[in-house]
């Protein structure tokens, strides 16, 4: 069917589903970007060429599934308490305000990202112990993952909780996908601190445009 035709209900609902679905893309992408044992780990199996893939998909499956345990979660306990997901909104409003003055901060003294290529070579199943390890220890992972981006997404009006998920978790599979299979030529660029200094800038910039649009909704149900 010619878009020109579409009923004139479908537009706006696809224009909410990419909208959603463009917030969780920036704000997965600005939480995944980092230097980070986990993301140090993949750069190194891609440089390596040791089990990219199942260390890639693993990585990017357990985003999707915190990513989605996060907004379901709790999307059902915020269900019925307009008080409490005002509260959360301008909790998170804060916190992105915050991670954004640390990417600031960052970006002017911007680090390396490097992987040592040396070592032992990993099997499939000891690359993906590793992974695990690397992704599920780190507490960092459950207050980005599970916590911010899911007291956000949960935040979404229901039909639009899908597309706010697929987005956010499209971010993790990109970045780790264009870390692993991209190792070799992404490595010299990481390595530099002032590529991490732009990268920083641009996270800043973003965290601040997201947390001005929360505080915005949190005011608004006010």
């Amino acid at each position: 069917m010619p878009l020109a035709e579409l009923p004139a209900t479908t537009a706006p609902a696809l224009s909410a589903a990419a909208g959603a679905f463009a917030q969780g893309l920036a704000l997965g992408g600005c939480l995944i970007v980092a230097i980070g044992a986990q993301n140090a780990f993949v750069l190194r199996q891609g440089l390596r060429r040791e089990q990219v893939g199942a260390v890639v998909l693993f990585c990017a499956l357990a985003d999707a599934l915190l990513i989605s345990a996060g907004v379901l979660g709790l999307a059902q306990a915020l269900g019925g308490r307009p008080a409490l997901v005002r509260a959360l909104a301008l909790g998170g409003a804060a916190f992105l305000a915050v991670y954004g003055l640390q990417a600031l901060r960052r970006a002017r003294r911007p680090q390396p990202l490097v992987a040592r290529p040396d070592g032992a070579a990993l099997g499939r199943a000891a690359a993906l112990a590793q992974a695990a390890a690397f992704t599920l220890l780190n507490p960092h992972v459950y207050l980005d993952t599970v916590v911010l981006v899911g007291s956000i997404g949960a935040q979404q009006p229901p039909v639009l909780r899908g597309s706010f998920v697929a987005g956010a978790s499209t971010a993790s599979a990109l970045w780790f996908g264009a870390l692993g299979f991209g190792a070799r030529w992404l490595a010299p660029f990481f390595a530099r601190p002032r590529a991490w200094q732009w990268l920083d800038a641009v996270i800043a910039a973003t965290m601040f445009v997201l947390s001005a649009a929360l505080l915005r909704h949190a005011l608004a149900g006010a």
